[in-house]
């Protein structure tokens, strides 16, 4: 289970002088929420709680070895070698977060998602407050940005040099927008409506992966891509240049 929340940090797919590479991208999630009710007939209206699992799709990164100098796929010559950074199904707890209202009565309650800068589709009905809510169950594409760092030695060993590769994940922020409403026909927020913002997952904070075990095999000083890939083993992006053995 990950402790730490995760933020947006869009990276240009680049490599940098110190062996880093960077990228940015679209990680699939899945997020299963439950809301309840209380003092729905009170002044100044209902207490809602929220919480569930924000569930990932995972992502790892392919680490290739090949003395290619013009390296634009790979070949039997080359040495690759996949590490774990997220695991598939990994999951973030949504500890339950009590929010109070401020409509009176029973009102209908929405719910719509953005991610801090875009609505993420329409405000979906819940329920009313006295009849009980309906479980969210919604996927999301959350834009992710990873960076990560390639260390290698012994580069001109016979058994090839060690690899080792470390960095930074970053995600999007993902808010919910708890709508309460006594207008019957609701087809948008007015005045009188009372908007609730809940943080899914909050701004500010990453997840850093430790170093990964080495790879090694190839011989001589090859040069070091790496590629991001999904928790299918789907290809992220290109592969990036991350420099020469003996230059890192």
């Amino acid at each position: 289970m990950l402790s730490t929340s995760l933020v947006l940090s869009l990276l240009a797919a680049a490599p940098l002088s110190d062996g880093t590479v960077r990228q940015s991208f679209f990680q699939g999630a899945h997020l299963k929420m439950s809301a309840t009710t209380s003092g729905c007939e009170n002044s100044p209206g209902p207490y809602i709680t929220i919480d569930g699992t924000l569930t990932l799709s995972g992502i790892a990164a392919k680490v290739i070895l090949t003395n290619n100098r013009r390296f634009t796929h790979e070949t039997s010559a080359d040495v690759s070698a996949s590490v774990e950074i997220v695991p598939l199904a990994e999951q973030i707890q949504i500890h339950k977060q009590p929010v109070l209202g401020g409509v009176g009565g029973n009102p209908w309650i929405y719910l719509q998602f953005s991610d801090g800068e875009r609505m993420m589709g329409k405000p979906t009905l819940l329920g009313r407050c006295v009849q009980g809510l309906s479980l969210i169950d919604k996927g999301f594409d959350i834009p992710t940005g990873a960076q990560a760092s390639v260390d290698s030695d012994a580069c001109s060993n016979s058994g090839g040099p060690n690899i080792t590769l470390s960095g930074e994940l970053k995600f999007g922020g993902l808010y919910g927008h708890i709508i309460l409403t006594n207008n019957a026909k609701f087809t948008h927020v007015t005045a009188a409506d009372v908007v609730i913002n809940v943080v899914i997952i909050p701004e500010g904070q990453s997840l850093v992966f430790a170093k990964q075990p080495p790879l090694d095999g190839a011989g001589g000083n090859p040069y070091i891509f790496v590629q991001f890939l999904d928790g299918a083993g789907g290809a992220l992006g290109d592969y990036l240049f991350a420099g020469r053995c003996n230059q890192l």
